[in-house]
């Protein structure tokens, strides 16, 4: 089955291009973005990869600010080690409200430790993905996202969920907290709602109430926010998951596991670009032998990707870097599509 690309970026609002390493993700995102934006449509390209190849590709500087690459495209790379030192600053400075003076130097030692800790990094990035595709959905026609490899995106498209209903339990946590405060006060011997007026603690249990107010009202915006970012992600009508591989056993057997994962995230999988397939008419001994292996992966992602489009792409006998050969690339990808 061939993959419509020109009809899937059109239809799209939200693509995201992934695989294992080194097989070619950063240059078909770009491929696609600068075709898309060639034929009218606003784009944003958007890299989540640390290895910060994006730049690299389109032969000029991007960086964790939007840039503009050429006519109707906009292009950033995310910076994980700045995301969460500054998701780590508005921790810090959401907490100062809550903490006492005395509390300010431990609280900042213990978010320098949880820098290094498990999953801080891909909730940082969350954060900032989710920012950028609510604001991308009302900049742009066509968001194009270059993820990380396979691994890493898994676990970070299955945040969304994660940090939600995570939010959802601190919300009922405070609530019972307010809830369990009220009854206390209530239960305090000498403590009734007459004589409570001339009470000094009066006003620190009024400021207790405001910042569980506005800590519940930044958590209700979080979890908000994350729903929206799990709703674009498994909309089929907008979002569509696009695999790119090579013709070899890893990369193979990788996909297949990853497709089979999101779909049972409910995240759709639009298809997938074989890339690096060697022409067939080869006189030379040696890459006749590798197209005969070749072949035998190609029969095989044949078997195993059976109900997922696909698009196949040779070998260039140049590198790909520059803005007008990721157009002339582009091309090439949306005729090897129809």
């Amino acid at each position: 089955m061939s993959l419509n690309l020109h009809s899937l970026t059109e239809q799209k609002r939200l693509i995201l291009v992934g695989g294992k390493g080194g097989v070619g993700k950063t240059t078909i995102s770009a491929a696609i973005a600068i075709s898309a934006a060639n034929r009218g449509l606003r784009v944003l390209l958007v890299s989540t990869d640390p290895a910060h190849s994006l730049a690299d590709a389109l032969d000029r500087q991007v960086g964790d600010k939007p840039v503009h690459v050429v006519p109707n495209l906009t292009a950033l790379e995310i910076n994980p080690d700045t995301e969460i030192d500054a998701y780590l600053d508005r921790v810090l400075s959401q907490m100062r409200r809550y903490a006492g003076p005395d509390q300010i130097n431990e609280l900042q030692r213990h978010l320098r430790l949880s820098r290094q800790s498990p999953g801080a990094q891909e909730a940082a990035l969350l954060e900032r993905i989710a920012q950028i595709m609510k604001s991308g959905m009302e900049q742009f026609d066509l968001m194009v996202f270059d993820t990380a490899p396979t691994g890493h995106t898994l676990r970070l498209l299955s945040l969304p969920e994660v940090m939600a209903a995570w939010t959802d339990g601190l919300l009922k946590h405070n609530k019972r907290s307010r809830d369990l405060g009220s009854v206390l006060s209530h239960l305090t011997p000498g403590r009734s709602i007459d004589n409570i007026a001339g009470d000094p603690a009066k006003h620190e249990t009024e400021q207790l109430d405001d910042k569980s107010q506005k800590l519940a009202e930044t958590l209700v915006n979080r979890q908000r926010l994350f729903h929206q970012t799990r709703n674009l992600l498994s909309n089929p009508e907008k979002t569509a998951f696009l695999f790119v591989l090579t013709p070899e056993r890893l990369p193979i057997l990788e996909t297949e596991r990853a497709i089979k994962s999101l779909m049972d995230s409910d995240i759709p999988v639009a298809g997938a670009v074989v890339n690096r397939v060697l022409p067939e008419a080869i006189d030379n001994d040696f890459w006749s032998a590798r197209r005969d292996r070749q072949d035998k992966h190609l029969d095989e992602i044949k078997s195993r990707l059976k109900n997922i489009n696909k698009i196949y792409l040779e070998l260039q006998p140049y590198d790909i870097q520059g803005t007008n050969a990721l157009s002339a690339l582009g091309d090439l990808l949306t005729q090897n599509s129809n």
